[in-house]
């Protein structure tokens, strides 16, 4: 170890994918015994620069430097070895398997040659678990995770190792707020051993409430550092836009992006209900009620292979839903908040029009926008292009079927001139409808997806973390956004559905706000509309 020096130094870094400079002579220094917050718009290199020093990507020029050493990170298997963990803001897990699987891979113990040491990673696992509050079920599969809970595996498998420097790239953005405490406890207490933790986040407060120094990055180049009692909010907003122009610039995206959009919207209210939609049942919901749940019901869906130490076998759950019902309205905002795994996902994919109730009945408009937890996987795909993407949500558009209802033929050109509005108008940082969604970071891949599914939304918006990997600029567009939708004047107003592990955004934006707890939608009254009010009903208080 360099006594006294920093753990990590990355100087004059340089990352170029094509004709895009995403780092240009960026730098970052970790020092040992602390945590370092990383901040910066959209797209300002974070996760580029984080990538580097993780082995995920090679630098076109520049050092890095571990314990005052040269190094050559050509590989994660380089990083591990160096003593980097990395928890990555895109989960890098094999859904298929379970999560012990998942936690076990790559985790070496003498004697079990390739086979994985699944009961000594269980008995690691099971105490890290008592440490962090990082509670998951081993025995489910990943693909039946949430996003939160799969956050939590990422962290878990990081720590599994113990390294020396911890990176994590949004692990908070899912997390609820109990959760998020309980990590940055953890972090501090890293910290306080010896170890160097790197944060990304886009919460100021969070950042300020744990870090103790601050780099800020903006356009690929550092731009900004500071010890956390020297500096701000107010000092980081600054750093981290530039300028007051910069400030507006997400707000001041070209408006010709809606006419383009509406002229491929499918026709609105009065439509006939599309008989194949999975959850439309009966007759369309009367008056200003958009969707409505009826005494729904939904079993988990187990394709765990059992854990004998959880006490159950595969399947052997509690109802997702139980005996669920709701009216959404014309011009209201339902929130909805809740810890992970208490039914939030199966009530946004039933609101969909993507999960069949077991029981009960759902009738839900035809065409309803829907934001997913996983842009990855359910938002996006990320080997096509973005006027693709945007081409996904339209496929059903009336010019795009033939009079037999088969697809006919999209309009392309139409499609790529309300692509690149869009990307105007949600700011979203590529050079044009051609990229492919992959290059884009993870905040510009969920303005996109934002962006087209405001656009797309008939009657319902079924939105679940709208602002996950958002910057505070960002976010705040996104809110307005949602608030012009649900309020708009050209026509019925729909109605909003947010599912959200953000409280303070749940709390914001709700007309009435619900809390999932056990499978049960419960109604938080008035004086209950607090965080505090709001996490005691989360965690099974009586309303």
């Amino acid at each position: 170890m360099n006594a006294g020096g920093p753990r990590v130094r990355m100087s004059a870094i340089v990352r170029r994918f094509g004709s895009v400079t995403a780092l240009d002579g960026a730098s970052l220094e970790l020092l040992p015994g602390e945590v370092h917050g990383v901040l910066g718009e959209n797209g300002a290199g974070k996760t580029t620069l984080l990538n580097v020093l993780g082995g995920m990507l090679p630098a076109d020029a520049g050092t890095v430097e571990i314990d005052g050493m040269p190094v050559r990170l050509a590989t994660p298997r380089d990083a591990w070895r160096h003593g980097i963990g990395m928890v990555h803001q895109h989960f890098k897990l094999v859904s298929p398997l379970t999560v012990l699987e998942n936690l076990a891979l790559g985790y070496r113990v003498r004697g079990h040659g390739m086979r994985l040491p699944l009961e000594a990673v269980r008995r690691r696992v099971s105490a890290l678990q008592e440490r962090t509050g990082l509670r998951v079920e081993l025995r489910r599969t990943v693909a039946e995770l949430g996003v939160g809970a799969r956050q939590r595996v990422e962290i878990l498998k990081a720590l599994l190792r113990e390294p020396e420097v911890l990176v994590l790239d949004e692990p908070t953005a899912v997390l609820a707020p109990a959760e998020t405490r309980a990590l940055f406890e953890l972090l501090r207490s890293l910290a306080a051993g010896g170890r160097a933790v790197a944060l990304v986040a886009h919460k100021l407060d969070e950042v300020l409430a744990v870090a103790d120094r601050v780099t800020v990055l903006r356009s690929g180049r550092t731009v900004h550092t500071a010890r956390r009692e020297e500096t701000d909010a107010d000092a980081l907003v600054r750093a981290m836009v530039g300028d007051a122009a910069a400030t507006s610039r997400a707000a001041s995206g070209a408006a010709v992006g809606s006419a383009r959009l509406a002229q491929l919207r499918p026709p609105m209210p009065g439509r006939v209900p599309d008989p194949s939609a999975p959850t439309a049942t009966g007759s369309p919901p009367p008056a200003d009620v958009v969707a409505a749940l009826e005494g729904v019901s939904v079993r988990r869906r187990s394709g765990g292979r059992g854990d004998a130490s959880s006490g159950l076998l595969a399947g052997e759950s509690p109802p997702a839903l139980q005996d669920v019902s709701l009216d959404v309205r014309r011009g209201e905002v339902v929130g909805i908040a809740g810890v992970e795994g208490n039914g939030q996902r199966e009530l946004a994919l039933v609101l969909a029009g993507r999960l069949a109730p077991d029981e009960g009945r759902a009738r839900v408009p035809a065409r309803t926008g829907f934001i997913p937890q996983d842009r990855t996987t359910e938002g996006l795909a990320l080997d096509l292009d973005l006027t693709d993407n945007v081409a996904l949500a339209f496929h059903d558009a009336p010019s795009s079927r033939g009079a037999g209802g088969w697809v006919g033929w999209m309009p392309w050109a139409t499609l790529r001139v309300a692509t690149a509005d869009l990307i105007a108008r949600y700011d979203v940082r590529a050079t044009g409808p051609g990229d492919r969604a992959r290059a884009l970071s993870g905040g510009n891949q969920q303005k996109l997806v934002v962006g087209r599914e405001l656009r797309v939304s008939g009657d319902l918006l079924v939105a679940e973390n709208p602002t996950r990997g958002l910057d505070v600029g960002a976010t705040r567009f996104v809110h307005e956004e949602l608030r012009r939708f649900v309020g708009r004047r050209d026509g019925p107003a729909p109605g909003v559905v947010l599912i959200s592990s953000d409280l303070d955004e749940v709390l914001a934006l709700s007309t009435w706000l619900f809390v999932m707890a056990g499978g049960r939608l419960i109604e938080a009254p008035d004086e209950r509309r607090s965080r505090e009010g709001v996490g005691a009903l989360m965690l099974g208080a009586a309303p």
